[in-house]
């Protein structure tokens, strides 16, 4: 039986409460006994003289989809005949940089077909476009078939709570278990270990293909970035002598691509400034450091050539800072609608370059000619990939 997981918006089930009805003959025995200097904690399986049930929820809005203790939200699940026959909610974690899952939840008629697996993939999936360190969740440790699907999924445990639910916790054998899935820490690579070089035709497919693996569900339900690339190597803006690939055991793992650009002045006169996009690095190589070894050394590029006064773009304003760029009210620099933005950014190739340019920016015309329809038709050209909603998407999908 197939299935889809949709996103379940908040206008529409904020409240629905899932029925996280179990029993269970086993349960984790978790004791803490005091030795001289410090405890000792142990985890057995243990099995209950009396079966442990867990009923529905007395207390208000606990295993609700978007309760108002759950900060940002988000809950997907698959509804079948209009019914809701699984669930999963996540929340943020921002201080300590971790995506908590509230809630996960399978129909008992609906388990054993892979979408307790899909669900989580859906939460660890949002973990690495927002580049989380890890994906957390709790549990009662009377809840074992949980226990042992989540190590499955490549959990362990991080923690416990001993009194979550009430003081007595430990003797009712009803302690909060805390698991976690740690995303793969990059490994940094080196300028030795990459070759930086221009794009050859036989590899345009290829590239495309990464940058649309990469750039999947990111920024919208699915992507156009790699259409984009298609289009800018036969666009007039387009700057291939800038434009790099970064590959490593002969495998391309990362591309940029330039264009020109303008900032218009007061009395309509546009200077050209460079600007680049997409940045892009395959999904198992970011955070490696390629994307940076990339842009340094094109922009490098860009700067003995003294063409250009600087660079500027549309980019993550938690990344670019720190290789150097600052939002460009700095150098009174807007939108082309007048406005400033925390995304676009200006980077000096020539000392006060960009301060002497004051005015609105004027993107090529390849920046917007990415209809819907078009994507569609190219996306045939690439292996099928389902569209997702995630919260930190801000481009309307196509």
């Amino acid at each position: 039986m197939g299935f889809d997981i949709i996103h379940l918006p908040k206008e529409h089930w904020e409240g629905y409460q899932l029925p996280m009805d179990y029993t269970s003959n086993d349960y984790m025995d978790v004791a803490i006994n005091p030795v001289e200097g410090g405890f000792d904690v142990s985890f057995r399986m243990a099995t209950s003289e009396e079966p442990i049930v867990k009923k529905k929820a007395p207390i208000a809005m606990e295993n609700c989809l978007y309760a108002p203790f759950v900060p940002d939200a988000c809950a997907w699940g698959v509804v079948k005949d209009g019914r809701l026959v699984a669930a999963i909610e996540t929340g943020s974690e921002t201080r300590s940089n971790r995506l908590r899952i509230w809630e996960i939840w399978i129909d008992e008629k609906y388990r054993n077909m892979g979408i307790g697996h899909a669900l989580l993939e859906v939460a660890k999936e949002q973990a690495r476009l927002e580049s989380r360190r890890a994906v957390v969740l709790g549990f009662r440790s009377s809840n074992m078939n949980a226990l042992g699907f989540y190590l499955h999924e490549g959990f362990t445990l991080c923690g416990f709570d001993s009194c979550r639910y009430r003081n007595d916790d430990l003797k009712k054998k009803n302690v909060r278990i805390e698991m976690a899935y740690f995303l793969r820490k990059a490994k940094k690579v080196t300028r030795d270990e990459i070759e930086i070089r221009e794009e050859r035709l036989e590899e345009y497919h290829e590239v495309e293909r990464m940058v649309q693996e990469a750039f999947w569900n990111k920024y919208m339900p699915g992507c156009d970035e790699h259409l984009l690339v298609h289009k800018m190597r036969k666009s007039e803006a387009y700057l291939p002598h800038y434009s790099r690939v970064a590959v490593k055991d002969g495998e391309i793992i990362g591309m940029i691509m330039y264009g020109e650009a303008a900032v218009e002045d007061a009395f309509g006169v546009k200077h050209s400034v460079a600007t680049f996009g997409p940045l892009c690095v395959k999904a198992e190589w970011q955070g490696c450091g390629v994307g940076e070894i990339l842009l340094t050394e094109t922009m490098e590029m860009v700067r003995k050539d003294g063409k250009y006064p600087g660079v500027i773009i549309l980019g993550e304003p938690t990344y670019y800072p720190r290789l150097g760029f600052k939002t460009t009210d700095n150098f009174m620099i807007t939108m082309e609608d007048g406005s400033f933005s925390e995304a676009l950014m200006g980077y000096e190739l020539k000392p006060h370059a960009l301060e002497m340019l004051p005015g609105r920016m004027v993107w090529p015309e390849i920046y917007s000619e990415l209809s819907a329809e078009e994507t569609e038709l190219f996306n045939r050209s690439f292996k099928t990939l389902p569209k997702m909603y995630f919260p930190k998407q801000w481009k309307k999908a196509k």
